[in-house]
């Protein structure tokens, strides 16, 4: 017992070390070269044109006047809206690198544009801020998969109704 509570412990105090003392934050991903890119915003286009049919098919089949399909929808209408974003995002950083953003402190950044262009700067700034359209997306399909399951659920337990006798 005294061997799992130390194991406890030990995996917790590495956890807690790792999560608040980190060196380096990794939360965006680069792609090199230019083909990484390309590969990359092919397969954002791919995911808009998925989650478009997926919406389409949905509606043509009126699965939406379910309320968990219904969230369903609206959680692939939100992925179109974030991979729009990372298109855009994509773009400005990694293909026309029109930005450029240094760390000036460890909660401040500095974003310039390379053209001097304040309005291309607050573009940027606010669409990085992606995870106001991924979350919601996330939460909407959470909501739809937990309608769905109980809607699944209590189907599953009613009572058969048997014929009258015959």
């Amino acid at each position: 017992m005294k061997y799992k509570i130390g194991l406890h412990i030990s995996i917790f105090t590495a956890f807690g070390w790792i999560f608040f003392n980190p060196d380096i934050v990794l939360a965006t991903q680069t792609h090199g070269g230019p083909e990484g890119i390309y590969a990359h915003q092919i397969a954002h286009l791919f995911y808009i044109l998925s989650m478009g049919f997926f919406i389409h098919w949905l509606r043509e089949r009126k699965l939406v006047e379910e309320s968990g399909w219904r969230f369903i929808q609206y959680a692939a209408f939100f992925l179109i809206l974030w991979n729009l974003d990372a298109i855009l995002v994509h773009f400005i950083d990694d293909q026309i690198g029109l930005i450029h953003w240094e760390r000036i402190g460890l909660w401040h950044i500095q974003i310039t544009a390379q053209n001097g262009n304040n309005a291309l700067e607050i573009l940027y700034y606010f669409a990085k801020l992606d995870h106001l359209l991924c979350v919601p997306a996330l939460f909407f399909l959470y909501l739809g998969l937990k309608r769905l399951l109980k809607t699944t659920h209590s189907e599953s337990t009613k009572p058969v109704e048997k014929g009258n006798g015959q």
